[in-house]
């Protein structure tokens, strides 16, 4: 086992928010860094595991999480499970950080990998109040701080710190560079006499767009039988078309999607070329304004492992992943998509696709990761598109 710090070894810390109010409780992680804390919007997750999967979704850079499962940390962190090579949350809110690790895969804990990737956290404070307060006013900006002593000055800080909205935070996350996916699917954690999956033949060459890529996704590409090569977000399409791939994806990521014009360009080339077209999250959203349609501000967004969506065309309802605090304008596709998905807690789009072209997206994570798998279908729905465009 590794041992946690409890709180009662941890520095005083503060949670500030916008609207003035202020949270007391114990910093873990991060320390502040030349005054400066952690800073952006907080927003809460209902997932009640896969906390490692969250901070290192590339979709949360900009965003101070707030776990609403009462106890984080349990089961420590291992290199298996990152969804990207480090965290990208701006802060991180807990109600009991545990004071011990338990499993067998854990390589450090939670307070550790923070630490080394300047992280700052936050237990010992009601994260109800929290979630209750986010779902009444809407997602804020705050500061966790370890200096608890000028709380003014901590709302202060919080009330300067830029909004979400324009922020084109893609660039922060994307590669440098295009690079293949080549890494070994696994059965399950690595154990003694468990190996790597054989993977499915090659019989798709898909091109992804990294807006904020998971690995998750990757690996479903992959098992789908994908060939993937991984692009830069600004990435022009003439690029991709020299590739003559069979299809390309567009990711997730972080962000205001009405701020990355540059993909929206690209991915309206690229349906023009009626090449087979994957929206996830953001790429769904970015697809929606390549078509001609607009998006806006979610009140307080969709963070969670267990989100109702009906699917239109089969009636059936799935639990899915979610993680996002824009949505497309249902109103503004009118004769452009047709809706295929929709969220069952607020009615938003969760899916749509092209009337004529082998274009489609969802918001949610059909990858999971964590979450449920519902929704895995899609990968081999992007997969039939490309065989039959291939027949053509």
């Amino acid at each position: 086992m590794i041992a946690e710090q409890s709180s009662q070894d941890l520095p005083p810390a503060l949670l500030a928010m916008e609207d003035g109010t202020v949270y007391r409780g114990f910093g873990f992680g991060a320390a502040d860094s030349g005054g400066v804390a952690g800073a952006g919007e907080i927003v809460f997750n209902t997932a009640i595991t896969g906390y490692q999967e969250v901070l290192t979704d590339p979709s949360y850079r900009g965003q101070i999480v707030t776990m609403t499962a009462p106890e984080i940390g349990n089961v420590g962190v291992n290199p298996v499970d990152f969804e990207s090579a480090r965290p990208w949350c701006a802060g991180f809110v807990v109600r009991e950080l545990s004071p011990v690790v338990s499993n067998w895969r854990a390589s450090e804990s939670l307070h550790q990998l923070l630490a080394a990737h300047g992280v700052a956290g936050i237990t010992g404070i009601d994260t109800r109040s929290i979630t209750r307060r986010i779902r009444l006013s809407g997602a804020q900006r705050a500061v966790i701080t370890r200096k608890v002593d000028d709380p003014v000055g901590a709302v202060a800080r919080a009330r300067k710190h830029p909004s979400l909205e324009g922020r084109d935070l893609v660039r922060e996350v994307t590669a440098a560079s295009p690079y293949d996916w080549d890494e070994p699917i696994w059965a399950g954690p690595r154990a003694p006499g468990r190996g790597p999956i054989e993977p499915a033949p090659v019989r798709h060459r898909v091109v992804a767009y990294d807006f904020g890529i998971k690995r998750g996704i990757l690996r479903r590409l992959r098992s789908s039988g994908c060939q993937v090569t991984v692009v830069p977000a600004a990435t022009p399409a003439r690029d991709v078309l020299a590739m003559k791939p069979d299809g390309v994806f567009l990711s997730n990521g972080p962000g205001d999607p009405a701020a990355v014009g540059y993909a929206v360009d690209a991915a309206r080339e690229l349906c023009a070329a009626k090449l087979p077209v994957f929206g996830i999250c953001l790429g769904h959203q970015i697809l929606g304004l390549a078509l001609g349609g607009k998006t806006y501000k979610l009140k307080f967004g969709h963070h969670g492992a267990n989100h109702p969506v009906m699917d239109l065309g089969t009636q059936k309802v799935e639990i899915t992943s979610q993680n996002h605090g824009f949505a497309v304008d249902v109103d503004s596709m009118a004769g452009k998509a047709v809706l295929s998905h929709v969220s069952l807690n607020d009615k938003t789009v969760e899916g749509m696709r092209h009337g004529e072209l082998p274009v489609f997206s969802v918001q949610y994570h059909p990858e999971a990761s964590p979450g449920p798998n519902d929704a895995s279908y899609l990968f081999d729905r992007f997969c039939k598109s490309m065989e039959e465009r291939r027949r053509r």
